[in-house]
C-alpha cells in the first residue's frame, strides 16, 4: 500500500532568512553561515554549516570570499577545526577549503576529486567546467558510510552521487539530521547536467536517501526539510513526471532538445531555458539507456532523438 503523498509533486518553499555572516544556531550545536552569493543556482547564497561546540567540524566552506572567510573564523573563534568536510566540488562549495585547511590545519575530507558522471564525447564541451573546483583534492576520501568524528559528534558519509559524480551528503550521527547538500534542497530541485550529473545517478540517490529515516535535512541552499520522506518521494514523482513529458514530446515528433525545453518549459523563464536543456539531456541520457529513446551515436545536446 503506498503513501497518499507517494505520486504527488514536491512543495518547495522559498521561505528563508540567510543572515549574511552571521552564525545562526539551526540544530543542537550546528551552527550556519550563508555566504553572500545570490543567484538563480545558488538562491540566497551557500549554507556553511559549524557541527560541535570545542572540536568543530566545518561543512561546505563556500567560495573564495573574504567577507565570509571573515565572517567563519569570528564564528570559530576559540574552538578547534579538527575536519573540513566537502559535499562536492563546484566552485560555490569547495574553494574556500583551502585557505580554512591553511589557518587551521584541519584534515580536507570528501569523496573524492572532481570528475565527471561519464567521460566527454569527442567535441562535446563541458557547460559547467569553470563551475568546477578541479583544484580540490581530500586528505582523506571517504567511502560510503565512512566515519569521521569529533569532540561530542560524528558524522556518517552517505554517497549521493546525480548533481556531481562525487556528490556526498553527511549523516549527523544519533540525531536524525542528514547535511543534504545540493541533492536534496526545500526551494528547488538540484540542476542534473552532463556529463557533470547523471539522471540514474541522482534517482538511485534518491532511493538510497528514501532507505534512511533522517527527520531533518539541512541543504546546502535555503531552509530545512522538515518531512524529508514524503519530499523525497515528491522529487522522484516530479523526475518521473519529466521523464514522461521528455517521452512524450518525442512520441509527438520533437527531435530536438530546443524543442522540447520550449514546450515543457512554457512558463519558464527563458534565461533558464539553457539548464532546463541540459536537464532534458540527461532525462534523454537515462532513456536511451533504458532501451526507451534512440539517437545516432551518442546522445548530445545538438543530437536527433526518435522513440526506440
Amino acid at each position: 500500500m503506498k503513501s497518499a503523498d507517494q505520486d504527488r509533486p514536491p512543495v518547495f518553499t522559498t521561505e528563508f532568512e540567510p543572515h549574511h555572516g552571521q552564525a545562526v544556531p539551526v540544530a543542537h550545536d550546528v551552527q550556519r553561515v550563508t555566504v553572500n552569493n545570490p543567484g538563480p543556482f545558488t538562491f540566497h547564497g551557500t549554507n556553511t554549516y559549524i557541527v560541535g561546540r570545542k572540536s568543530v567540524c566545518v561543512i561546505d566552506p563556500g567560495p573564495e570570499d573574504n567577507a565570509h572567510f571573515a565572517a567563519l573564523m569570528t564564528a570559530l573563534e576559540g574552538r578547534e577545526v579538527t575536519h573540513i568536510a566537502v559535499s562536492h566540488t563546484h566552485r560555490d562549495h569547495s574553494p574556500l577549503a583551502r585557505r580554512l585547511k591553511e589557518k587551521t590545519g584541519a584534515i580536507l575530507v570528501a569523496e573524492g576529486p572532481h570528475r565527471p558522471s561519464r567521460p566527454l564525447f569527442e567535441g562535446e564541451v563541458n557547460p559547467f567546467a569553470e563551475s568546477s573546483d578541479t583544484d580540490f583534492v581530500p586528505d582523506l576520501a571517504l567511502g560510503n558510510g565512512e566515519r569521521i568524528a569529533g569532540d561530542g559528534w560524528s558524522l556518517t558519509a552517505i554517497h549521493t552521487p546525480g548533481h556531481t559524480a562525487n556528490h556526498a551528503a553527511f549523516a549527523l550521527d544519533g540525531t536524525g539530521i542528514l547535511f543534504s547538500a545540493d541533492h536534496v534542497m526545500a526551494w528547488a530541485t538540484s540542476i542534473v547536467a552532463p556529463p557533470d550529473g547523471a539522471m540514474g545517478d541522482y534517482m538511485a540517490s534518491l532511493e538510497r536517501l528514501l532507505e534512511r529515516e533522517d527527520r531533518l535535512y539541512l541543504p546546502g541552499h535555503g531552509g530545512p526539510v522538515t518531512e524529508p520522506q514524503s519530499f523525497i518521494r515528491g522529487l522522484r514523482t516530479h523526475r518521473r513526471m519529466r521523464a514522461r513529458a521528455v517521452l512524450e514530446r518525442i512520441g509527438k515528433g520533437d527531435r530536438k532538445i530546443p524543442d522540447m525545453v520550449r514546450a515543457i518549459y512554457a512558463g519558464t523563464d527563458p534565461r533558464l531555458h539553457g539548464a532546463a536543456a541540459l536537464s532534458v539531456l540527461a532525462h534523454i541520457e537515462d532513456l536511451v539507456e533504458k532501451g526507451l529513446v534512440a539517437t545516432d551515436g551518442p546522445p548530445r545536446l545538438t543530437g536527433v532523438f526518435r522513440p526506440a
